[in-house]
């Protein structure tokens, strides 16, 4: 089965209404392991990214990430189907929150809008971890233009490969304490998840509620994972 048609049997009204009760929804299988593999051996290639990026060096936490400067066809396939299912619950959150801008219907749209508005370098990353590396809490925002929800694909096997490294997602109500949202993957699995900010019904009428997302520490072994962000960057 390809990844169109795995993405396709999705249970994707779970899927969003998981995304509007809690800001994240594990998608369930979207890469074999075979594809999980092939796509991890790439991080030790240096064509074929733009840049590279030790966390270290810049307080974003520790580990490494690539930049992909040419989307590996899977990498393409996975942005173009993932866009066309999560554009609906998109826009259903901009118009309850008010907000004028629609999202084109297609990848292809919204990327031309990219691009029209300086925007042209993409954005999908392969993330590498290992012992004691982590990922602080953050946002992947890089222009005005941003797409409200991304998608992280666990390429590596918790308990084998690695411990530790779960997937970590924080919200920010007005006038209330951060809640903490932990989504445990298996390898092949996806999360998808607001990238900034998501509407909540209040007494008085939807309100917005920040997030920010992140990796806590891993314990052992080597964690790698895919991620797809849908808006490019400058």
């Amino acid at each position: 089965m390809g990844i169109d048609s795995r993405i396709a049997g999705l249970d994707w009204p779970r899927i969003h209404e998981a995304l509007d009760a809690h800001g994240a929804a594990p998608t369930g299988p979207l890469l074999t392991p075979a594809e999980c593999a092939g796509l991890a051996a790439l991080y030790g290639e240096e064509a074929g990214f733009r840049s590279r990026v030790v966390m270290a060096r810049h307080g974003f936490g520790r580990g490494e990430y690539k930049y992909f400067a040419t989307l590996p066809p899977p990498v393409a396939a996975l942005r173009r189907a993932l866009y066309a299912r999560l554009v609906p619950l998109a826009n259903a959150w901009q118009a309850r929150l008010g907000l004028e801008q629609r999202f084109p219907p297609d990848l292809a749209g919204f990327t031309a809008e990219c691009h029209a508005a300086g925007q042209r370098q993409p954005t999908p990353l392969l993330l590498r971890y290992g012992p004691g590396d982590y990922n602080c809490l953050h946002q992947d925002l890089y222009g005005a233009l941003a797409f409200p929800l991304q998608v992280a694909i666990l390429l590596s096997e918790p308990g084998r490969d690695f411990t530790g490294g779960e997937f970590v997602l924080t919200e920010q109500r007005p006038r209330m304490q951060s809640r903490a949202e932990v989504v445990g993957l298996r390898q092949g699995e996806g999360v998808a998840f607001a990238v900034h900010h998501r509407p909540v019904q209040g007494s008085r009428g939807p309100y917005r509620v920040m997030l920010r997302h992140g990796v806590s520490r891993v314990h052992g072994g080597e964690r790698f994972t895919l991620g797809i962000i849908f808006h490019d960057a400058r």
